[in-house]
């Protein structure tokens, strides 16, 4: 029986835009304050609500998932002058607290969000002790906006030192040594950015702790549109490094000041350059410069900060053809000798190399626990005794919750394993290989129960239990990597007896950014293809069937499974499209979308209208499909990606599909795209998990 959906008016709506026709039905349900639009969001949570609850196994799935989070969490310490700060989730807490150890070992809580707001709508954004130890930056928001609020608090005490500062929203924050100053980034009120625009005007400011004025830093080409700003002072204080990024702009510009000499700010790179750098000077006084330079998997170059142009770079350690450096950190031994540690990843496996500091040379490697992923890396200040030589390094994997390891005397030895003692199910995982559509080769990690003895590596058909259902997941998007970590949604998939897929796509930065600059773009079909491909090679290899195979994506992954259910809908049989992106004409219009558009491409430019009219989701809708089973889930207090997509599209699908599977949407109303507490977690990922479940054949 085909299901009764709420009544959405379908607008005849027809742009013409640099010679396409397009059309726009749902134009309406963008406007949340319009009467149709309540009356229409209203009947679909009560129409969600009613078929999600129905859902069997939810009590089931609830449980399990609580018992794989309460494994809870630990991370890499922060060094400061002996004393010793990180993070950690005891069970039962719905998020990780801020945590301070003095040098006789007494530990004390710092910060806890629950503490702050216990209602769990308050999330800490960010934080950052100075060099002393003595205060701690964070930063806070609530409800999901993301819109952060800076406090500093004295450490000893606990208690905030100085008025907060609003509108600190993606802020650095740069403290000068002695602790009384900082530099941050603060976006500009709105009278001083008429139009509505304040969102994408910052500015560079260095504060004095308490003081109600700040000081601007300004420089030659410094400040423009859309731009995200970086601020860094070196450890002794000398010199200010600013990096800017225009949008999500995979190349950076940057400027250098010598703050001893008043001296002004100096351009080393700008968006002109077309590379993306990161830099800092470190205590030998030179600045170090990881960049794509002539190296899409990245290199590392060195200079004096008094000469920091591109012509005075020198290389110091080359770039690797097979992996992507992702990181570095200075690790000085005991007996005076300095290395440099490397932070690769190789097909998204993290690696630790060692490197002299003098020429770069290799001088071994740091053994990690297996194929994983860093969550943290870090070594001692030089005020802090007795830490020369070590090295903190945080870690997990598809079935590790997080862990914090210590490489020193050449061995790698275990100092703390996530607080909670969890049973992690049973499970076997290979990252395999297969073809896109234009030869191109794609990788993917496969997790399933560990009874199950899949031939696929081989090329041959399941042996054992038969096709399953399957969860695949990916991001393809932004440069950004999707690594082995542990996941609790995954492993509860798992120990369902499905098979749970994340694959390196393109746009991502699995391979480096010749691999992201493939998926991006006028290329962004690169993208789709991959995941198609993967799901075809999962099918062919007797991993699943179309039947039982189901997709998950959210934010850029959204658009991902948007634009997948739309190409290929007889390939999937059930979608979970959480806070997406989908109305690619318009999406630049909200929230922050205008600084995207190095991704996408932008509809003020015809052929780039082209490109995303090519794929928008919104845009190949066609009634008399038979699409699958969709489950949009958005947050009303989303500031990146507006819930406007997710209705128009809802309200699209609902109309065109000819097949029997239901299409939901899902809404929470006081959480946005980022961060929430363990047992709103626990709400989503059952209705996401429960749905996909009942529409793919797993029984949970």
């Amino acid at each position: 029986m085909t299901q009764r959906y709420p009544d959405a008016e379908r607008l005849d709506l027809v742009e013409h835009l640099h010679g396409h026709a397009v059309a726009d039905p749902y134009r309406w349900l963008e406007d949340p304050e319009d009467p149709r639009t309540r009356a229409w969001s209203a009947a679909e949570d009560e129409l969600a609500t009613t078929a999600l609850q129905a859902l069997p196994g939810r009590e089931e799935l609830a449980a399990h998932l609580e018992e794989l989070l309460s494994a809870g969490s630990v991370s890499a310490p922060l060094w400061r002058a002996g004393r010793r700060f990180s993070t950690r989730r005891d069970p039962g807490q719905q998020f990780a607290v801020v945590l301070v150890t003095e040098p006789d070992g007494t530990e004390r809580v710092l910060l806890d969000p629950m503490a702050i707001d216990p209602s769990g709508l308050t999330t800490l954004d960010a934080w950052v002790p100075d060099l002393e130890g003595r205060r701690l930056a964070y930063q806070l928001s609530t409800g999901g906006d993301e819109h952060s609020v800076l406090h500093v608090l004295d450490v000893t005490t606990g208690e905030d030192v100085a008025p907060p500062i609003d509108r600190c929203r993606y802020s650095s924050v740069a403290w000068v040594p002695g602790g009384d100053e900082y530099f941050y980034v603060r976006m500009v009120d709105e009278r001083e950015a008429p139009d509505g625009q304040q969102a994408f005007h910052r500015r560079v400011w260095r504060h004095r702790v308490g003081s109600p004025d700040d000081v601007l830093v300004d420089g030659p080409g410094l400040y423009d549109d859309h731009t995200y700003y970086g601020v860094q002072v070196s450890r002794d204080g000398r010199w200010l490094i600013v990096t800017g990024n225009v949008g999500t702009a995979r190349r950076d510009s940057m400027w250098i000041a010598d703050l001893d000499a008043g001296g002004p700010l100096v351009p080393v790179l700008t968006q002109a350059d077309d590379v993306q750098a990161r830099a800092w000077v470190d205590r030998d006084g030179l600045l170090y410069v990881l960049t794509t330079d002539g190296a899409p998997r990245w290199r590392l170059m060195v200079t004096e900060p008094e000469n920091p142009g591109r012509g005075h770079w020198r290389e110091l350690v080359a770039e690797d053809p097979g992996s992507v450096l992702d990181a570095v950190r200075r690790l000085e031994q005991p007996d005076g000798e300095t290395l440099l540690v490397l932070l690769r990843s190789r097909h998204a496996v993290a690696e630790l190399a060692l490197h002299a500091v003098v020429d770069g040379a290799p001088r071994g490697t740091v053994p990690l626990p297996g194929p994983g992923s860093l969550t943290g890396l870090s070594v001692a200040d030089r005020d802090t005794p007795g830490q020369a030589g070590k090295l903190w390094i945080g870690w997990t994997d598809f079935v590790t919750p997080a862990q914090l390891h210590r490489y020193e005397n050449g061995e790698t030895v275990l100092e703390a394993t996530a607080p909670g003692a969890v049973a992690v199910p049973d499970v076997r995982s290979e990252q395999r290989e297969f073809t896109s559509a234009d030869g191109t080769t794609v990788r993917m990690f496969v997790l399933e129960p560990a009874g199950c003895a899949d031939a696929a590596s081989a090329g041959g058909r399941a042996s054992t239990g038969g096709p399953r259902p399957t969860l695949v997941t990916g991001y393809g998007g932004f440069g950004i990597s999707r690594e082995p970590a542990y996941t609790a949604s995954a492993l509860a998939w798992v120990a369902a007896g499905g098979s749970y897929v994340v694959v390196s796509l393109r746009g991502g930065g699995e391979e480096g950014d010749a691999w992201h600059l493939a998926g991006n773009r006028g290329n962004k079909q690169n993208v789709f293809d991959d995941l198609h491909a993967a799901a075809q090679a999962l099918v062919d290899a007797g991993t699943t069937t179309p039947e039982q195979l189901s997709i998950l994506g959210g934010s850029n992954g959204g658009l991902l499974v948007g634009a997948a259910l739309t190409q290929r809908p007889e390939l999937y049989r059930a979608v979970v499209c959480s806070a997406p992106l989908l109305d690619m004409v318009r999406y630049e219009e909200f929230s922050i979308g205008r600084t995207w558009n190095d991704e996408y491409g932008t509809a003020d430019d015809p052929e780039e209208l082209g490109w995303l009219l090519s794929y928008s989701p919104y845009h190949h809708v066609h009634p008399g499909t038979a699409y699958p089973a969709v489950l949009f889930t958005v947050f009303e207090s989303d500031t990146r990606v507006d819930p406007l997509h997710a209705r128009k599209m809802c309200a699209a699908l609902q109309h065109a599909t000819s097949g029997d599977l239901p299409v939901l949407l899902r809404r929470e109303t006081d959480v946005g795209h980022g961060a929430r507490s363990v047992a709103r977690t626990v709400s989503l990922t059952v209705d996401q998990l429960a749905f996909l479940a009942a529409h793919t054949g797993l029984e949970i």
